[in-house]
């Protein structure tokens, strides 16, 4: 069976707790109340691309505990398909705790659980060998080692994209190097985009330069409020965010790659999938939670692109 695409990352169960304030050292805040969901990076763009009626699968690992049973149940339930879904009776499913203050902004503390603990033997290649697009996301830990030996042997047919996120990138080029180096489509936040460059860069345009000997296709630089910034090579272009009461920004950059990846799949312009990116994205954080404000097709229809 072939997918339009399938995630490979880390599967979290999300506890968000909304406080007054995201407290510093030695400081304190209060709990205003808790918000539990099923979440994960990849997961969370495989559940937004569904919505839009693309064929979406998963790779990674839950155990066999109430939190691997509600990612299982979630990702069914939300049209995803769960073949490539690894279970074990030992260990804990992934959970993140996070902390999401009154402006929406948060902090986050992984715990990864069984995440960290897939090995190659236990992978279904014949799903990620037969997706259009298989896209990726950070692990804590020593996961980061099956991606690199999936993109060994992955055929030249299926294009990669990546969104490393600050786990990996505040690790270094030098760790990421073997996955940048498959990519196709990478898809990075300004500050993770600083922290992967040198200093000495200091606009977009140059610390995207910087990377041009890894020969990436497409690079796109989310910029939050401010919309993002694209290129291919060809085209470079800036485009403008919606603007929208943001309650949450979990899964914000999770959901724009479902917009952004939704559009490239369907053959739009670049300009155009990063204004479905961006959509997507705005829709996301009108709502609390990585995935509840994700848009379907038909809402999707009405920005007649």
């Amino acid at each position: 069976m072939t997918f339009d695409v399938v995630g490979f990352g880390a599967l979290n169960q999300d506890k968000l707790y909304h406080v007054n304030k995201i407290a510093k050292e030695d400081e304190e805040a209060y709990i205003k109340n808790i918000d539990i969901s099923c979440g994960g990076s990849a997961a969370n763009t495989m559940i937004g691309l569904s919505k839009l009626n693309l064929n979406t699968s998963i790779i990674g690992k839950v155990a066999e505990d109430d939190e691997g049973r509600e990612l299982l149940r979630n990702l069914r339930n939300e049209g995803v398909n769960t073949s490539g879904l690894i279970r074990t009776s030992k260990g804990r499913s992934g959970q993140v705790i996070g902390f999401v203050d009154m402006e929406g902004q948060r902090a986050l503390y992984v715990d990864p659980g069984v995440n960290d603990n897939i090995k190659i033997a236990e992978v279904s290649l014949d799903l990620a060998y037969n997706a259009k697009i298989i896209h990726l996301t950070s692990f804590v830990g020593k996961s980061i080692k099956v991606q690199e030996a999936l993109l060994k042997e992955l055929p030249s047919n299926v294009k990669v994209s990546f969104d490393p996120g600050r786990i990996y990138v505040e690790k270094g080029l030098e760790y990421i190097v073997k996955i940048l180096n498959k990519t196709d489509i990478l898809l990075i936040n300004e500050d993770e985009l600083n922290l992967l460059t040198d200093k000495k860069y200091k606009t977009i345009e140059e610390k995207i330069e910087s990377l041009k000997s890894l020969e990436i296709e497409i690079i796109i630089v989310k910029l939050g409020h401010k919309g993002c910034y694209a290129t291919d090579g060809e085209e470079s272009l800036y485009v403008e965010a919606f603007q929208t009461e943001c309650k949450d920004t979990t899964g914000a950059g999770d959901a724009f790659n479902a917009g952004c990846l939704y559009g490239l799949l369907e053959g739009k312009t670049l300009r155009n999938s990063c204004v479905i990116g961006n959509y997507v994205a705005s829709c996301s954080v009108e709502n609390f939670g990585a995935t509840k404000g994700l848009p379907d097709i038909n809402k999707l229809k009405k920005l007649s692109l």
